[in-house]
């Protein structure tokens, strides 16, 4: 657990009673491809932290199409928040497009546990604040950059995406078709 100790003084340095304190909430779990860790329409429990492999959130919409939201690689969080935190249904859906390793952390616990430690509410608001950070990025990636942009973007954060994850993902994470894509990297390859 010295990888999630490091990930989680990223947003705060926890002292060790702290930090122990935190670690009696997680358990490590270990999935398989496809595994679906939070469903459109119910209520999640567990926030997570991916160790390994790749998650993706999605929107299906009343025909069945899935939107790809986000891709989570390691060392992330991911999971609901806004259903944890509304501790309503959830309105996307996470899986896993790989096998993942995940620490899974009951949130109800882990806000229980803010309100009575001060340096896991520091740590949680921090985690909190680099979250909407993220989010920030996607919502202008989207709107200012076109989608050749977009897509050298994700080569840069994720290299090898295209021998992780099937390209139709990587296309409705770019919000493009999978012809669109197929375009942008017979371009690219051309250069």
């Amino acid at each position: 657990m010295v990888i999630l100790k490091q990930y989680i003084n990223n947003f705060h340095n926890l002292s060790e009673e702290s930090y122990k304190k935190f670690e009696d909430l997680t358990q490590l779990i270990t999935v398989s491809h496809k595994y679906i860790l939070s469903k459109q329409g119910e209520i999640p429990q567990d926030l997570f932290i991916l160790k390994k492999g790749i998650v993706r959130s999605y929107y299906t919409d009343t025909n069945g199409k899935e939107y790809n939201r986000s891709l989570f690689t390691p060392f992330s969080s991911t999971g609901s928040l806004g259903a944890l935190v509304k501790n309503k249904p959830s309105e996307i859906s996470y899986d896993c497009l790989t096998d993942c390793e995940l620490y899974a952390i009951n949130f109800k616990k882990l806000k229980q546990l803010a309100l009575n430690d001060k340096d896991i509410a520091l740590m949680y608001a921090n985690a909190l604040e680099s979250i909407f950070l993220l989010f920030e990025a996607r919502i202008y990636n989207l709107t200012v950059l076109n989608a050749t942009e977009r897509y050298y973007k994700l080569k840069e954060e994720i290299p090898n995406i295209e021998n992780m994850i099937p390209q139709y993902h990587i296309a409705s994470f770019l919000n493009i078709s999978a012809v669109q894509l197929s375009r942008i990297r017979k371009e690219i390859s051309k250069k």
